[in-house]
């Protein structure tokens, strides 16, 4: 006799992770992914479209910034919690970056500002397993979504 099937799950997971190495095109690669899983979530587009610009600032951030030893991946994780969106970019460096003021002429040097500007909350702390750290933010969905 053959056991009953379970039926398949209606609903999207809740979270995802990526996994990058630490190249140049991992950000794309990053937004890209994003774009897909918001889709599939129903995230509403300004959510969406806030969340994908500042993934793009934390996972270009790790990739310039955080230098590991070669082989050293940069994960990417959503999450929806509640009536908030959580991404969080974990690499293998330990120093916690904090913002800079950047002039006006100057090319780059905005993101976190800009992360802090645009995120409901945001944050960085050391991993737990005492190896690299976690950068976070959360943008609130709308009433209605999810």
């Amino acid at each position: 006799m053959q056991s009953p099937r379970l039926p398949l799950p209606v609903t999207a997971p809740r979270y995802i992770e990526w996994h990058f190495p630490r190249h140049a095109r991992s950000p794309s690669r990053a937004r890209a992914l994003f774009r897909e899983q918001a889709a599939s979530w129903e995230l509403p587009q300004d959510v969406t479209d806030t969340a994908e610009l500042l993934l793009s600032e934390l996972m270009t951030n790790a990739y310039r910034h955080a230098k590991a030893p070669a082989g050293r991946e940069i994960r990417a994780r959503c999450e929806l919690t509640g009536v908030r969106l959580r991404i969080t970019v974990t690499d293998a460096n330990n120093t916690l970056p904090t913002p800079t003021a950047a002039c006006p002429d100057d090319e780059s040097g905005r993101g976190l500002e800009l992360v802090a500007a645009l995120a409901d909350d945001w944050g960085t702390q050391g991993r737990e397993c005492g190896i690299g750290k976690e950068v976070w933010f959360e943008v609130a969905l709308t009433v209605g979504t999810i």
